[in-house]
């Protein structure tokens, strides 16, 4: 097995929206954010290559959308999803799966683009069976008013109508080249993937912890539909994760990839340092 991070740009959101009941006087030394309250996070993914597969992990916000949206994410940055692939040596063609943690835009944007005259959509992984989950897809298709802005139907419902759509199975065992956790408090039936690479479990964090400082158990974003189910995951899984020697990786954090943990005196966890992928694989010394 060979794991790729996989960079798919930058984009802006409201610190507040970020780290939720966290003064800004404590989180603006971390992240920093502008005049416009709007601090920058990554959209990374992971490519686990195994075998004659290519699984992308999410996927970004893609293009597709018109200037309006992006007027309010600001996407910026040199990183595409393609330039990303290529610089691994594969394309759009090479992947066989697409696993979505969950639907929300900046996680699932890139799995459809418009097709060649712009008149509908179609997959921008061809070849590519997608993967979601029968209780979030269904939570999806159906929002609730708080989290509909998220879930956009252009990025949802042409993954079905390709039949590309398939569903994982409980922990996707004998499905996928991963195990799968659930988790319910940021929005319903977020699956995380749990790789095991070269003897080390790595866990793939998608909005669980966005980042290296939502470590911190009172770290919760606001966008979160169930703050206090978010906040027992973190605390169970971080003391799981701990004796586990897990290694996280970070889909929103704007400059670490992945941390190891520790604890402290007080048993509380903490990342004890942040480091690239590749250090795992022994491709950066």
């Amino acid at each position: 097995m060979e794991l790729y991070t996989i960079d798919t740009g930058l984009f802006k959101l409201d610190g507040g929206a970020m780290f939720g009941v966290v003064p800004k006087t404590m989180w603006q030394k971390l992240n920093p954010a502008g005049e416009d309250n709007m601090c920058t996070w990554a959209m990374r993914c992971l490519l686990v290559q195994e075998g004659n597969r290519l699984v992308l992990i999410d996927n970004g916000m893609g293009s597709k959308q018109d200037a309006k949206f992006f007027s309010h994410y600001y996407p910026h940055g040199d990183d595409t999803l393609e330039k990303s692939l290529n610089r691994h040596g594969f394309t759009s063609a090479d992947i066989t799966d697409v696993f979505l943690t969950h639907l929300h835009f900046d996680h699932c944007g890139g799995s459809i683009k418009w097709n060649k005259d712009r008149t509908g959509y179609e997959p921008t992984f061809k070849n590519a069976t997608y993967w979601s989950s029968p209780a979030h897809w269904q939570w999806a298709v159906n929002p609730n008013p708080r989290e509909r802005a998220s879930f956009l139907k252009e990025n949802i419902l042409p993954i079905k109508e390709s039949g590309h759509l398939k569903m994982v199975e409980g922990d996707g065992g004998g499905q996928l080249p991963f195990t799968v956790i659930y988790a319910n408090g940021h929005t319903e039936a977020m699956m995380l993937p749990r790789i095991i690479y070269k003897n080390t479990p790595v866990f793939f964090c998608a909005d669980l912890f966005p980042s290296r400082w939502h470590i911190s158990l009172p770290y919760i974003m606001a966008y979160d539909v169930r703050p206090l189910e978010t906040l027992k995951e973190k605390e169970t899984l971080l003391k799981k994760f701990c004796d586990e020697k897990t290694i996280l990786f970070f889909e929103h954090d704007p400059s670490a990839e992945c941390a190891s943990l520790q604890k402290t005196d007080k048993g509380t966890v903490v990342y004890d340092r942040v480091f690239p992928l590749a250090e795992l694989s022994g491709r950066v010394k």
